[in-house]
């Protein structure tokens, strides 16, 4: 029992220390901002990756490089209005 106590200790200790790791209020929205900008970090961070999809593309793995850094700034585009996750319901 006190096993179950200490794992969930640690998570949330990982939650509040690294962004990426979520907690229990984000939204799907959140996450997946999150998840693209992690892997565009990745990506950026190993040169054989720019280098891959430079390939693929016809582009140097600088203008890779650029073309990721301008992603990470709006990865998903614009948060949707009125999209509420949250399985609250009033009760009236």
């Amino acid at each position: 029992m006190t096993e179950r106590f200490n794992i969930h200790s640690q998570l949330e200790h990982l939650q509040m220390k690294y962004v990426g790791t979520g907690h229990p209020d984000i939204t799907r929205y959140e996450w997946v901002v999150n998840h693209h900008r992690d892997s565009a970090a990745s990506y950026i961070g190993h040169h054989h990756m720019l280098l891959m999809f430079g390939l693929a593309e016809n582009q140097s793995a600088a203008r890779m490089r650029y073309k990721l850094l301008q992603q990470m700034t709006a990865p998903c585009g614009k948060e949707p209005r009125g999209v509420d996750d949250s399985d609250e319901e009033d009760d009236e």
